[in-house]
């Protein structure tokens, strides 16, 4: 990834947080690499992370591979599970700058349809 397209993620990003902070809810903040895929619920205050799942998870994902959609409805569906588990139903999305398509948007589409209010 070329340094100015990731610089322009990181400023995307920053709003977003900005925003979500105003707001004191928790957030499910998403992280993607090349090969890997990471969701997690964090505190309102930001202090700690309720719930976390990620495509490294092996009994998650089963041989499958970590970086395609199929992975990504796992990962969001297992989210939502440990967020409810954990006492938390409403979250704000943070996307860290990522465009709403693809992985990005099937992982919060599972969340949603596994009880999650984003």
């Amino acid at each position: 990834m070329s340094n100015t397209k990731n610089k322009a993620r990181l400023r995307r990003a920053k709003t977003t947080r900005a925003k979500i902070r105003t707001l004191n809810v928790p957030s499910l903040s998403i992280h993607r690499t090349d090969k890997n895929l990471y969701a997690q619920i964090i505190s309102g205050d930001g202090s700690q992370t309720i719930a976390s799942a990620s495509s490294l998870e092996k009994k998650l994902i089963d041989g499958k591979s970590g970086k395609n959609i199929e992975a990504a409805k796992i990962i969001g569906k297992t989210i939502a599970e440990r967020a409810i588990k954990a006492g938390v139903e409403k979250v704000a999305f943070d996307r860290s700058g990522f465009l709403y398509h693809g992985k990005i948007k099937a992982l919060a589409e599972a969340a949603r349809e596994a009880g999650l209010t984003i």
